[in-house]
């Protein structure tokens, strides 16, 4: 029963069925759930900083229970999506109960579609990865399959890393910089791929190419059976899903820096280069993201076997409540810039 605990995350799909159920000012049920409630447990309840013994680790590596609590996130995802555009097709809603469904279906598919997507596109089967990214196509945010495995762990915590926040960059500063760094990177690195296979732009192993295609033909869907309107929904929630996403990434290595070696290349990626939280919440409703250092010191491991690291630098909270600390760049900076040694700060 203590495997289970991972369910958590499937209550904020529950906070969204009230939103939409409820409407009204319920819409908003949502975000208040994952930024107010949320960070209020994770403040009230302990941390849990303890470690699987190596026994465990090897049965929990191979128990599908916890493959299947990952899967069962689909259906839920594509669910909602379909229910919430049929949904606003058929009735009239106010301007705010829109955008209140908006955040709500935004952050659905931003915890239980892409942060999902993350975990199951480092796995080796090639139908989990492919399951990753259909989880990244409400959010089209299909490139970050690419640009994450093959860019951002190689370089994390450098200059040459879009998704690296750097010290005092505010979040809003962030979400443009990594939206389009990110983007073109993937397409650079595709070309690269290509290259190496010598193969051309329209080789069938040009994947941006096919994650453009299928991205415009589910808006095309969308507006054909569900009108302008759905096609406005289901951008507007697709953005809040990446924006999300990106305010995870801006607090996973801000402000932390690789150091250069004589020879010009960066030292490897240790535990020291990614922000850790041990804060309960977090864990079980992000799949242990919040222990994102082990996540880049071994990123083929598990989410259930991460491990928590000693000299990894913690975050006073949890990722939940630190993503709404980061929404206030003065207080975010006031908090974490005396946590980040000066010789360690990534800088412009």
């Amino acid at each position: 029963m203590k495997d289970l605990k991972y369910l958590a995350a499937l209550t904020i799909p529950i906070s969204a069925a009230i939103s939409i159920y409820f409407k009204g000012y319920m819409s908003f049920f949502t975000p208040f759930y994952a930024f107010v409630i949320i960070p209020v447990l994770e403040v009230m309840l302990p941390h849990d900083a303890s470690n699987l013994e190596v026994e465990e680790v090897e049965i929990k590596s191979k128990n599908k229970l916890f493959d299947w609590m990952l899967y069962l996130n689909i259906p839920i995802v594509f669910g909602f999506m379909l229910f919430t555009l049929w949904d606003i097709t058929q009735q009239s809603y106010a301007l705010y109960e829109f955008i209140g469904l908006v955040f709500s279906i935004g952050i659905v598919f931003g915890v239980n579609g892409i942060n999902v997507a993350h975990e199951l596109g480092h796995r080796q089967q090639t139908f989990e990865r492919y399951l990753g990214k259909l989880l990244l196509l409400p959010s089209f945010y299909m490139h970050f399959y690419i640009e994450h495995n093959f860019g951002h762990h190689a370089h994390a915590a450098t200059k040459e890393d879009p998704a690296t926040a750097q010290y005092n960059q505010s979040v809003y500063s962030f979400w443009f910089t990594s939206t389009l760094r990110q983007y073109l990177n993937a397409w650079k690195i595709q070309h690269k791929l290509l290259k190496t296979e010598n193969k051309n732009f329209f080789s069938l192993k040009n994947d941006m190419f096919f994650y453009t295609l299928i991205q415009l033909a589910y808006l095309v869907f969308v507006f054909i059976f569900f009108g302008p309107l759905g096609a406005l929904f289901a951008l507007a929630a697709g953005v809040v899903g990446f924006l999300l996403l990106e305010t995870v990434n801006y607090i996973e290595h801000y402000g932390l820096r690789r150091f250069k070696l004589p020879s010009g290349r960066y030292e490897r990626v240790r535990e020291c280069h990614s922000w850790n939280s041990n804060h309960i919440i977090g864990r079980i409703v992000l799949y242990e993201l919040t222990r994102h250092s082990d996540h880049h010191y071994k990123s083929s491991k598990k989410y259930q076997t991460l491990d928590y690291h000693d000299i990894s630098p913690q975050m006073p909270y949890g990722y939940p409540t630190s993503m709404v600390l980061s929404f206030i760049p003065p207080l975010w900076f006031s908090i974490m810039n005396k946590r980040i040694p000066k010789e360690m700060r990534l800088t412009i």
